[in-house]
């Protein structure tokens, strides 16, 4: 299957930099459990599912990735 040579365009309204991971320190939770990793990168937090590393990372700014964080830990995610 012939790789595809589109381009993925920016997402409008997207304000954050392009962000060099290829040598980002990620860290797993304290337990090593889950397929979440985050790492500091550049003054923003990145994150990505470490059973797909290859994919794109979800890139935050401190207030955002603090908003994350409250969320989840007051239960706004969970599943009811």
């Amino acid at each position: 299957m012939a790789e595809s040579t589109t381009q993925q365009k920016p997402l409008v309204g997207w304000d954050k930099p392009e962000l060099d991971l290829s040598n980002a320190d990620w860290q797993s939770s304290s337990r090593g459990l889950g397929d979440v990793q985050i790492a500091f990168v550049e003054g923003f937090i990145a994150m990505r599912n470490s059973g797909s590393p290859q994919s794109p990372a979800l890139i935050f700014t401190p207030p955002e990735w603090g908003a994350f964080v409250s969320g989840a830990r007051e239960g706004e995610f969970d599943l009811t």
